[in-house]
């Protein structure tokens, strides 16, 4: 074992430990603070907020995270652009635009409660994600050309976003609702939502790490990948098929949450160099933690009150890719 790949084991150890420490932070940030916990043994309200609350919550987190992460390090090795974000291809735009439809169709008739039970609000986000990859593999006429889908997904987000626009400007009293949606946020994450997350983490995981020769295939260019032998077409769309299922399950769940899958791969290629199935995995592990971390946060900041974890997300990873680009240009100065 080189000292790249023994650098990768202890990462990932790092991460899975750093994970458990905020875990058990996370069953003990709330209103009531860590007093729930100790009690919980034997006060059933104490273990009903921890067990049913704030557990479900962090470990929810941690889900939305990792496929986060995950689809933001295959959308950066597949386009082979590392300011890549899982939402290129139209997938939290169209999650947007099936919230504010479902919202505007049922939430103000009688049968609203009854509807959204059966359906879900989750199940319009994740429905309004897909159709959105669809239409962007629609107009970029399949998966062939990067730029193409590039541009057509870039294309696909104005157009579903002004759509979404639209609809709240017909229904206004959708707007808090949605507003509640686009800032991201784990507080009605519970465990059948973890259940679904950790179903549609492991295969994409698997899927994504046995596809990982296609990306290193391709950070040597699309011909250079042709020439190793490597079917670029069905490969491609496996990826893409991962890149929208990861996104639209972890949006459905927890709405639109920024920057995480930008920035955990970038976090892992600064503190390793290694290849795609590695990154694949160390960027799944780093992005569930920073997400459970900003979920604690967003809990302890302004306790008992809490921020939008997306708003958080969002300053913390806008706050990093000003350093990294700032010292991007400082180290090409040196250069020069």
């Amino acid at each position: 074992m080189n000292a790249h790949h023994r650098r990768a084991w202890l990462l990932g150890l790092a991460l899975l430990l750093a994970a458990a420490v905020a875990l058990a932070l996370g069953a003990g940030v709330g209103s009531t603070g860590f007093s729930s916990v100790l009690q919980a043994r034997h006060d059933p309200v104490a273990w009903q907020i921890v067990w049913d609350i704030r557990l479900p919550r962090t470990a929810g987190a941690w889900l939305a995270g990792a496929l986060l992460g995950l689809a933001g390090a295959v959308a950066q090795g597949l386009f082979r652009n590392p300011l890549a974000d899982p939402f290129l291809l139209g997938s939290a735009s169209g999650a947007t635009l099936g919230v504010a439809l479902a919202l505007a169709l049922f939430g103000v008739s009688p049968f609203a409660t009854q509807w959204l039970v059966r359906l879900g609000l989750t199940g319009a986000a994740f429905g309004g994600a897909v159709a959105g990859v669809l239409l962007t593999l629609a107009l970029a006429r399949g998966v062939q050309h990067t730029l193409r889908l590039l541009l057509a997904g870039v294309i696909v987000g104005v157009v579903l976003s002004a759509a979404k626009d639209l609809v709240t400007i017909a229904q206004p009293d959708i707007l808090q609702a949605m507003q509640a949606f686009m800032l991201g946020s784990t507080g009605f994450v519970g465990w059948t939502a973890c259940a679904v997350m950790a179903a549609m983490l492991v295969p994409t995981l698997a899927l994504a790490w046995g596809l990982s020769a296609v990306l290193d295939g391709l950070t040597l260019g699309e011909a250079t990948a042709r020439s190793l032998g490597l079917p670029l077409a069905p490969m491609r769309a496996a990826l893409v098929a991962v890149l929208a299922l990861a996104t639209g399950t972890a949006v459905a769940q927890a709405g639109l949450i920024a920057f995480v899958g930008l920035a955990a791969p970038h976090l892992v290629r600064s503190i390793v160099k290694t290849t795609h199935g590695r990154l694949v995995v160390l960027s799944t592990l780093m992005g569930g933690l920073l997400l459970m971390v900003a979920d604690v946060l967003a809990r302890w900041v302004l306790a008992p009150q809490e921020l939008p974890v997306g708003v958080l997300t969002a300053v913390l990873g806008g706050s990093y890719l000003l350093w990294l680009m700032h010292r991007q240009r400082h180290l090409q100065g040196r250069m020069l």
